[in-house]
């Protein structure tokens, strides 16, 4: 036990991914030793009853609470006087309405006066225009084809509704392989079956871009439902771009290429493209085939040292780095509260490695079978079911029915 007494702490549950306040609040029990008020969101409030089954124990001996409602159920909570602590997975704008208040004006007053409205210690992780750095090399065929699959899949996983999703693909100008591999992308999103748009303000957010940038490229038809994989091409490097600024927070990914040839040119200005240009620190991906990062030798390293991100996938969609669980999960250290952008603090961290900056996982240029995250996996329901059930009762027989069921992938 700790001295002194105990905390309760506010997680603000998120609405787009059903693990996310499970592993919220667990930091928060088991990393920082203190109790649990969880408010789901109402996007998937029916998760609520499930995660009040398996946390039965928790909620019976009282160190964990859940509880409904929208935002005013939330703003009541957070100004609760019994609540010390605030955690939330959401947006930037859900942080600056519960730490400066509700309205602009209010919050422009308030920061400059540094006079906040909720002083209790906030940890949020708030969302990125998450960047996938293309490293210019040779590359086969089959390695066109996979990481054109691995793109489309960043941006198609979960409707693109994922903090982590590509939001813009960074390429070289003068790589000579750069029009196939962009043509083999939108290939890839068109094959790719549409998702339902059921989080809030879809529709409005991807308006917001189709009017800024006219020459947008729709892979599809836009109905009530559905917001239709969307290319846009020919994005300045430029920090006040409208698509570097804003997560769409749905299926748009922005194209932008930089003044390069060869790779470790690329590979300097893209990091800092990367960290001066793209709103946002949580996620960011570098792919780089094994000749080139062999040519390349410290040279990636450094980038990789040099990138200002809280979770970095070296080959890999980020997603993966939230999903292992084992890594950090939180944007890169140094936001301040009147600029909070990706957010601050991390989650997840099960080796509970102190002051942590970022994590990095890397994987091969390629991977076989087909990835559980690839949009195109032909028995993820399967794969998705054994898995589980081997997470529940590890086993010898039910490790083999993963390893089958990823083979038919």
């Amino acid at each position: 036990r700790r001295p002194g007494p105990g905390k309760v702490a506010l997680v603000l549950g998120a609405g787009n991914v059903s693990s996310i306040p499970p592993m919220d609040f667990l930091y928060k029990l088991f990393v920082e030793d203190e109790v649990v008020m969880l408010k789901m969101n109402p996007v998937n409030a029916d998760v609520g009853p499930h995660l009040e089954r398996a946390f039965k124990t928790l909620i019976d001996d009282g160190f964990l609470a859940i509880c409904y409602g929208g935002a005013d159920v939330g703003a009541h909570l957070s100004n609760h006087p019994k609540i010390d602590t605030l955690h939330v997975t959401g947006s930037d704008k859900t942080y600056d309405a519960i730490v400066w208040g509700r309205e602009p004006a209010e919050q422009d007053r308030r920061k400059a006066a540094n006079e906040p409205l909720n002083t209790r210690p906030f940890t949020a992780e708030l969302g990125c225009v998450t960047p996938v750095l293309v490293v210019p090399g040779t590359w086969t065929e089959a390695e066109l084809n996979y990481q054109a699959r691995q793109v489309a899949s960043m941006v198609a996983n979960n409707a693109s509704f994922n903090c982590n999703a590509a939001k813009v693909l960074v390429v070289a100008e003068g790589w000579a392989q750069r029009e196939v591999f962009l043509r083999k992308v939108e290939e890839q999103l068109q094959k790719t079956t549409p998702r339902k748009s059921y989080y809030p303000g879809a529709q409005q957010r991807y308006q917001g871009f189709l009017d800024k940038y006219p020459k947008a490229k729709p892979l599809g038809q836009r109905t009530d439902d559905v917001v239709p994989w969307t290319l846009i091409p020919d994005v300045k490097p430029d920090p006040e771009e409208y698509a570097l600024r804003n997560e769409a927070f749905c299926g748009v990914l922005a194209i932008t290429s930089l003044d390069a040839s060869r790779a470790e040119d690329f590979l300097a200005k893209a990091v800092k493209f990367a960290n001066d240009d793209c709103w946002g620190t949580l996620s960011c991906t570098v792919l780089v085939d094994p000749r080139t990062e062999l040519a390349l030798g410290t040279a990636l390293e450094v980038a990789l040292s040099d990138l200002k991100y809280g979770g970095i996938g070296l080959n890999i969609f980020p997603g993966v780095i939230y999903s292992l669980c084992v890594t950090t999960w939180g944007a890169f250290p140094g936001h301040p509260p009147k600029d909070i952008r990706s957010g601050v603090g991390f989650v997840h961290n099960t080796f509970l490695l102190d002051h942590p900056q970022k994590s990095i996982v890397r994987a091969p240029f390629l991977i076989n079978p087909t990835p559980a995250w690839f949009a195109d996996h032909k028995n993820l329901a399967a794969l998705g079911k054994n898995l589980t059930r081997y997470e529940g009762q590890p086993s010898w027989p039910n490790l083999f029915r993963v390893a089958t069921a990823a083979l038919k992938g």
